[in-house]
C-alpha cells in the first residue's frame, strides 16, 4: 500500500518536475548532480514559501508605515487640539483672576466708602447733638428772658402807678425834682422793655434757625444711613452666597469666631442719639444704625472667617488641571490635580496648623494643614517641604515645593479639602471665592 502511494506520489510530481541532472566538469572528469523529483518539489515549496514570506512581511511593513504615519498625524492634530484648549483655559483662568482683583478692588473700595460714612455719621451726630444742647440753652435763656419780662412789666405797671400819683402830686405841690426822677425812671424802664422783646425775638429766630439746620442734618443723616446700608447689602450677600456654596452654615461659621474674638460679656450697645442718654428723639435712626454696626461686625466676622477656611488656590504661577474631584476607574480620587514645572512654589489657602509634614506611602511628601471649622488641606507629590509639624502658617505661606513623588505619573500637585475627615472638591470653595475675591 505504502509502495503504490510513493509511486504514485513520484508520479504525479515527475509530470510537473521530470528529474533532471546537472552536470559537472573538469579537465579529467566529469559528474553530475540529480535532481529528483521530491528534491525539485521541496526546492519549488520553500523557494514559494520564501517569495511569500518576503511578500507578506514587506506589505505588513508599508502598513505600518502607513499607519504609524496616520497615528503621528493624528497625535499632532490632538496635540495642537489640547494646546489649544490650554491656551483657551488659561485665557479663561486669568480673566477669573483679573474678575477677583477687581472684585478684591471693589471690597476695598466699599470697606472705604463705609468708613468715610461711618466718620460722617459720628461727626453729623456729634454736630446733631451739640445743635440739641444749643437749643436747651436758647429755650432756657427764652424762658428766663420771659421771665423777667413779666417782672419788668409788673415793675412798670408799678412805676406807672407811681408816676401818676407822683404826678399829681408834682402837679398840686409843683415839685420839679420828683417830676424829673419819674419822668427818668419811666425811660429806663422802657428801654429795658423794648431790650427784652428784642432779645426774645432774636433768639425766637435762631430757635427757628436751629430747628432748620437740625432738619437739614437728619436729612443728610438718612442719606448717609441708606448708603451705608446699601453698602453694607453689596458687602455682606456677596460672603453669605460664599459659605453657602461652600456648604457651610453661615450663621454656625460666624458664631464659632465670634466666640473667638467676643472681647466683651454681652450684645452690642445700642447706640444713643439723645443728649439726655435715651432714644426718646429718633429710635427708628438708632435702629437703623444698631443694624448697620451689626452688620458691620458681620462683614468683620466674615473677613476673619474667610481667612481661616480655605477659600484661595495653592498656586499663584501658570498651571492647568489634569484631574478633578470625583471616582476614577472605580476608585474615588479625593482631590484635585494641578500641573505645572518642577519645583513651583505651592502655598497654604487658609490660616491654620501644620499636623503632618513628611513622607506619606502614595501621597508623597505630604502636608497637612489643620484650620478652623474641623476643615483639613493636604497637599502631595512635594519634591521639597518648607515646614515643620506644629508650625503656624498663614494663608498665602509658601509650604513646599511641587514635584513627582509617591504614586504620581508626572509632576503635579494633588490638593485634597477634608471637613470632619470627609473629602469634599476642592473646586467648591476655589469657585465660591471668585465671586468676592
Amino acid at each position: 500500500m505504502r509502495t503504490r502511494l510513493a509511486i504514485k506520489t513520484h508520479a504525479l510530481l515527475e509530470r510537473f518536475f521530470p528529474e533532471r541532472r546537472l552536470f559537472l566538469r573538469s579537465d579529467t572528469d566529469t559528474r553530475f548532480i540529480r535532481l529528483r523529483p521530491e528534491t525539485q518539489a521541496v526546492a519549488f515549496v520553500g523557494g514559494v514559501l520564501v517569495v511569500g514570506w518576503t511578500t507578506i512581511a514587506t506589505a505588513i511593513l508599508l502598513m505600518d508605515s502607513i499607519g504609524a504615519g496616520n497615528f503621528r498625524e493624528q497625535a499632532r492634530r490632538e496635540q495642537i487640539t489640547y494646546q489649544q484648549r490650554l491656551n483657551a483655559l488659561s485665557s479663561e483662568r486669568d480673566a477669573r483672576t483679573a474678575e477677583a482683583l477687581a472684585a478684591q478692588e471693589r471690597f476695598n473700595a466699599a470697606l472705604r466708602q463705609v468708613s468715610v460714612m461711618q466718620s460722617e455719621l459720628l461727626d453729623s451726630e456729634a454736630r446733631r447733638r451739640e445743635l440739641e444742647t444749643g437749643i436747651d440753652v436758647i429755650q432756657t435763656t427764652l424762658r428766663d428772658t420771659m421771665k423777667e419780662r413779666e417782672q419788668i412789666a409788673d415793675r412798670l405797671a408799678a412805676l406807672e402807678t407811681q408816676a401818676e400819683g407822683g404826678v399829681a402830686l408834682a402837679m398840686a405841690g409843683q415839685d420839679d425834682s420828683t417830676l424829673n426822677f419819674l419822668s427818668d425812671a419811666l425811660a429806663r424802664t422802657a428801654q429795658e422793655r423794648d431790650k427784652v422783646i428784642a432779645d426774645a425775638q432774636q433768639a425766637l429766630i435762631r430757635a427757628s434757625e436751629m430747628q432748620a439746620e437740625i432738619e437739614q442734618m437728619e436729612e443728610q443723616n438718612d442719606r448717609i444711613f441708606r448708603q451705608l446700608e446699601e453698602a453694607m447689602t453689596v458687602s455682606v450677600k456677596p460672603l453669605d452666597k460664599m459659605f453657602e456654596k461652600a456648604g457651610m452654615d453661615p450663621d454656625r461659621i460666624l458664631g464659632q469666631v465670634r466666640k473667638g474674638y467676643s472681647g466683651q460679656g454681652g450684645p452690642l450697645t445700642p447706640l444713643s442719639f439723645s443728649t439726655r442718654g435715651t432714644v426718646d428723639i429718633a429710635p427708628e435712626d438708632t435702629a437703623r444704625a444698631n443694624d448697620i454696626l451689626n452688620q458691620m461686625d458681620r462683614l468683620n466676622l466674615y473677613r476673619i472667617a474667610a481667612q481661616k477656611a480655605p477659600f484661595a488656590s495653592p498656586l499663584k504661577d501658570p498651571f492647568r488641571f489634569t484631574s478633578g474631584f470625583g471616582h476614577r476607574w472605580g476608585r474615588l480620587h479625593a482631590g484635585t490635580d494641578f500641573a505645572a514645572p518642577h519645583g513651583t512654589p505651592i502655598y497654604a489657602t487658609a490660616d491654620g496648623v501644620v499636623t503632618h509634614a513628611g513622607w506619606s506611602s502614595g501621597y508623597g511628601r505630604l502636608v497637612k494643614i489643620q484650620h478652623e471649622f474641623g476643615i483639613e488641606t493636604r497637599y502631595a507629590h512635594q519634591s521639597k517641604i518648607r515646614v515643620k509639624v506644629g508650625q503656624r502658617v498663614s494663608r498665602g505661606e509658601r509650604i513646599g515645593d511641587m514635584g513627582n513623588t509617591g504614586r504620581s505619573t508626572g509632576t503635579h500637585l494633588h490638593y485634597e479639602i477634608r471637613v470632619g475627615g470627609k473629602p469634599v472638591n476642592p473646586m467648591i470653595y476655589i469657585k465660591a471665592a471668585n465671586d468676592v475675591f
